[in-house]
């Protein structure tokens, strides 16, 4: 289902190239990194955190890891205890998916000022809000508006002008979902699709079923629903199979986990994107050691560093 390995290899490099990435030195005393991430229940942070493990046994001479996630992806209080109880063990580095692109950030201004370096993954934090704070925090990952329109142009091959289609949103204080919903839009008005609402299933499963289920009600004539990442998706095919329109209602995802592979391969889903979640960890992980290697400050790293997106559909090797 991934694209080709020499495709994948080539494409991390382009997006990945310069120094920021270069293996660290290793340090006289082992540093300590943090991975705070979203829910642990949803299978895309489960191989991000795998990922991130792998690479620190990899390097065990070079650094400590500890890693930790929230039980649901709205619980914001959780994940800033967890930020909170990360600086208390004095780790040097951390690396996070904030659960909201706002609600995080005093809690990561706290421990910037306590002097540990904050690397931001996944989700991007508010411009706003960091600015407000006068805090430059480092965005690695992949453009999220993009990476949903690959998916969107892609079902757009599907649909005819003036179809109607339904996005189901992640949660709707996130960058990302806020940007996966813009590539989809852009996709669909490209099209000439018609886009009848626009609702959160707040990133789970039996949310996006919840959610998907009330789409199908209220349009009997719906041709697409267009989820904000796989575990929506899964959820959107059980409605669309309670609804007896599965083979009418085309689905779409974003993440490309293990569990949709069955479905890209019969159908049921036409394509989702891949942003690579062994690797998103990692990529923070080591510009954080550079950084501690090289002694830099907050504000002396980088502001952006882009990582790869691909499509997925049953035909991608």
């Amino acid at each position: 289902m991934r694209i080709a390995r020499r495709s994948l290899a080539a494409a991390i490099s382009l997006s990945l190239a310069g120094a920021w990435l270069a293996t660290p030195a290793v340090a006289a005393d082992k540093p300590k990194v943090a991975l705070v991430m979203k829910s642990l229940a949803n299978e895309f942070f489960r191989t991000m955190e795998d990922g991130a493990k792998a690479h620190q046994k990899a390097h065990a001479a070079d650094y400590t890891l500890l890693t930790t996630g929230i039980k649901n992806e709205t619980d914001t209080a959780a994940q800033i205890k967890m930020v909170e109880q990360m600086v208390a063990q004095r780790v040097q580095a951390l690396v996070i998916a904030p659960a909201d692109s706002k609600a995080l950030v005093p809690a990561i201004k706290a421990a910037t000022d306590k002097g540990v370096l904050v690397i931001n993954i996944d989700n991007r934090l508010d411009a706003d809000a960091l600015k407000s704070k006068d805090l430059l925090v480092p965005f690695v990952g992949p453009d999220n508006r993009a990476g949903a329109k690959l998916v969107g142009d892609y079902l757009a091959k599907s649909l005819k002008a003036g179809d109607k289609v339904a996005i189901v949103e992640g949660v709707s204080t996130t960058f990302n979902a806020q940007q996966r919903t813009l590539g989809y839009q852009d996709a669909m008005k490209a099209a000439g699709a018609t886009v009848v609402g626009v609702q959160s299933g707040q990133w789970e499963i039996d949310k996006g079923n919840t959610v998907a289920a009330g789409m199908l009600r209220e349009n009997p004539d719906l041709k697409a629903i267009l989820a904000g990442n796989d575990s929506m998706a899964l959820g959107v095919v059980a409605a669309v199979k309670a609804a007896g329109r599965t083979g009418k209602v085309e689905v779409v995802g974003y993440d490309n986990i293990a569990a949709l592979k069955p479905m890209l391969k019969d159908g049921r889903v036409l394509a989702t994107a891949d942003q690579f979640a062994a690797k998103q960890a990692v990529f923070g992980i080591e510009i954080a050691l550079k950084a501690l290697a090289e002694k830099k400050k907050q504000a002396e790293l980088p502001a952006e560093v882009k990582t790869d997106v691909a499509l997925v559909t049953k035909d991608s090797k």
